[in-house]
């Protein structure tokens, strides 16, 4: 299609004003979810045990509202099969009718319309009054998906309006895809001037290329402005209920939208659960929209964006947004993923529910309030990483009486002491009143990768203490936290430390398990100009924990976290420890570029170029992930050799990381390579760039390493140590 058939209605409606929301980024309270609103997407396969399957895992779930995607010789196959099922079982079917791409293509001539005219006859005698709504035409803004021109489009549209009607159905369409304004308003005003407008407005409404569902999307003004024009999932569909409304049709539902394992993976590897985290998210942030008649998720059983995996990667061969056709895996290979649950538990709590609203008021914390008959229900979560004491939003005796449901449902035996990037739910009975600190957020400086294998996060604040351990259970995190709080720890001298020079580094037998050791850190000197230059960032300690975590969720190698402890009010910056797990290693990286430096091909077994070529690899992923190191001298990259002879690497000193939304610039990039580079001798530094750069260096980036290599002389010349050494040759 082309948008310059919208142009006249575009100006029109933006003259008018109607594209700006004052605040509708925040979402309305006061409005019924309604019991329908949860669903998604099913597809038949040619195995019948698949619909048996389908069936009962929706039912188990309790989840009765599906979409069926219905073309072209589906009448007498699978498709056909699986509807009559679901309808038999009393599901609550939108059934989508589409044609496939080449018929599309052919509108509106002759023979393509009156083949869309028999199917569409065909099929509406046969379940028109056993469905919930006829939905009609798909992704109608990508040609190259569904085939539709201008004119192809509103011929098909003329002919499904007219036989819907015929036959008293509910019509439903034209279903854009994705937030795409003008999309919405040129096609509903060339509807309206022909009187075919649908009795629902459908919009595929994607939050995935935001990432995060609560973000506001760069994609429509840029990076710089997001923050100024406020356009988050909220807004989205509240503009696009307006725009609706404002062509005559009031009701709006999303059919399907998702978020792609590849599109969470360009950022997190850990995507699974990711996936379930943003879905859950999603849902009642749409919830709390008051827009949506209902917000479905897309594909209920596929590799790449489905609920349940089917073990099948390769790329289909059209977008299942535009037409999901059928399920293409073995029932024996099915995996239900963590975002099934998420969704399950959201239907399950949240449909037919009353929004009461946002309860807080800033960034990165969200607190959303629902009641319904039986109990008041918030559901809390931060974003990116973040966390939030839970005892800085509840009183204590509201947080005593809540029962606290996790992201997937399970009832949690210990009361969780954060609000993570995974979402709870808080339930009371409905009679109660539940009121929060409105100016909570998430701590300061805190990182937290929420999901690391066997692990729970524990905040402690006491005794003028706070921190958090990773640990099995409460027990072991309250055993933990005693035992490696500032006060109840004695540093060792030199001889026992593993370094001591500003920060103190040395092994502890952890206490709850004697057969690991810990790696504990603290600070031994702070000078005063540190101290006041630092006064207002986070301590030592708490930058080593979130440096760690902004690395592990990036599935960067780094050693295991277990605690973050300080003194809350230090004015020494001492009083704070960070423990993590002890990692062997074969050698570090600095004992390898030392090696290669003096001409050597090999340094015990690994060859140079392969060296070069996998920490190239390692260091390409850290930085086009958004890590900025800052200290990446080779002795803080150690290196084991795994099963298959493969260099596997893992990063320490992590305090000085930045984190950046996108990967880094150049700058950044080369301000990292030539610490680790300096080592090597010229020959090295040039093989090493090489494998990074995927070409030679220039005379700008060599510049860079002479300049480095000037500071360190330098600074071995002149700097404190060596002041140090000239006072005691005295």
């Amino acid at each position: 299609m082309s948008v310059a058939r919208f142009l006249p209605h575009l100006l029109a409606y933006l003259l008018r004003g109607r594209f700006s929301l004052p605040r509708g980024h925040l979402p309305p309270a006061g409005h019924v979810v309604p019991e329908g609103f949860a669903g998604l997407g099913v597809a038949a396969a040619e195995d019948p045990a698949v619909d048996d399957w389908l069936i009962e895992t929706l039912e188990c779930a309790r989840l009765r509202n599906v979409r069926l995607d219905f073309s072209y010789g589906d009448t007498a196959g699978a498709t056909a099969r699986l509807l009559d099922r679901l309808l038999a079982r009393g599901f609550r079917v939108v059934l989508h009718l589409l044609q496939p791409a080449e018929a599309a293509r052919a509108m509106p001539e002759a023979a393509a319309n009156e083949a869309w005219r028999a199917f569409l006859g065909q099929v509406l005698d046969r379940y028109g009054a056993r469905v919930a709504m006829i939905e009609v035409c798909s992704t109608v803004n990508r040609r190259r998906w569904a085939g539709y021109s201008i004119d192809g489009f509103l011929a098909a549209w003329e002919i499904a309006w007219g036989e819907t009607r015929a036959r008293g159905l509910t019509l439903a369409g034209p279903s854009i895809t994705d937030f795409e304004p003008p999309w919405t308003v040129g096609v509903l005003a060339l509807l309206r001037e022909r009187g075919l407008l649908p009795d629902i407005h459908t919009d595929n409404l994607f939050a995935e290329r935001s990432t995060e569902p609560e973000r506001y999307d760069h994609k429509v003004f840029g990076h710089f402005l997001a923050p100024l024009a406020k356009v988050n999932l909220i807004k989205k569909a509240r503009l696009l209920r307006r725009i609706a409304g404002d062509f005559g049709v009031p009701r709006l539902f999303s059919p399907a939208a998702f978020w792609t394992l590849p599109r969470i993976e360009r950022s997190l590897p850990d995507s699974e659960q990711k996936q379930a985290d943003y879905l859950a998210r999603y849902m009642v942030l749409c919830a709390a929209s008051g827009a949506l008649e209902g917000a479905w998720w897309g594909p209920l059983i596929c590799h790449r964006e489905g609920l349940v995996d089917d073990a099948v990667t390769a790329y289909p061969v059209l977008e299942r947004i535009t037409h999901y056709r059928s399920v293409t895996g073995a029932l024996a290979d099915f995996r239900v993923r963590p975002a099934f649950a998420a969704l399950r538990t959201f239907n399950q709590l949240i449909p037919g529910a009353t929004y009461e609203g946002r309860l807080n008021s800033g960034q990165g914390l969200e607190v959303h309030a629902f009641r319904n008959a039986a109990q008041l229900i918030h559901v809390v979560w931060t974003i990116n990483a973040g966390a939030a004491a839970l005892s800085d939003i509840y009183a204590a005796d509201d947080w005593a009486a809540a029962a606290c449901v996790d992201r997937d449902g399970e009832a949690l035996a210990e009361r969780p002491t954060l609000a993570t990037e995974a979402p709870i739910y808080l339930c009371w009975p409905a009679s109660r009143s539940v009121s929060i600190n409105a100016a909570a957020a998430t701590l300061p400086g805190v990182r937290l990768h929420r999901h690391l294998p066997g692990k729970q996060p524990y905040f402690f604040r006491e005794r003028g203490l706070r921190g958090i351990v990773l640990a099995g259970g409460e027990a072991e995190a309250t055993r933990l936290f005693a035992a490696l709080s500032p006060a109840e720890l004695q540093q060792p001298g030199r001889q026992g430390s593993l370094r001591h020079a500003r920060n103190a580094i040395w092994t502890l037998t952890d206490p709850t398990d004697g057969k690991r050791l810990l790696v504990l850190k603290q600070p031994v000197r702070m000078p005063l100009h540190k101290r006041l230059l630092d006064r207002n960032k986070p301590s030592k300690a708490l930058r080593s924990w979130s440096g760690t975590h902004e690395l592990l969720r990036r599935g960067l190698g780094a050693a295991p976290p277990v605690a973050w402890i300080e003194q809350e009010n230090d004015p020494g910056r001492k009083e704070n420890i960070y423990a993590c797990e002890y990692v062997s290693a074969d050698f570090s990286a600095r004992e390898l570029m030392a090696a290669y430096a003096t001409g050597a091909e090999e340094y015990q077994g690994v060859a140079a170029a392969d060296a070069y070529a996998a920490l190239s690899r390692f260091l390409r992923t850290m930085h086009g992930s958004g890590i900025f190191f800052r200290d990446l001298s080779g002795g803080n990259i150690l290196i084991r050799r795994g099963n298959a002879g493969e260099l596997q690497f893992s990063l320490i000193d992590t305090g000085r990381i930045r984190v950046y939304p996108r990967g880094l610039t150049a700058g950044r990039r080369m301000a990292d390579m030539v610490r680790v580079g300096n080592k090597l001798d010229r020959v090295g530094r040039e093989r090493l760039m090489e494998h990074y750069l995927g070409q030679p260096m220039n005379w700008l980036q060599r510049l860079q390493f002479r300049l480095y290599d000037w500071k360190v002389g330098a600074k071995r010349r002149f700097g404190r140590k060596a002041v140090k050494r000239l006072f005691r040759a005295r």
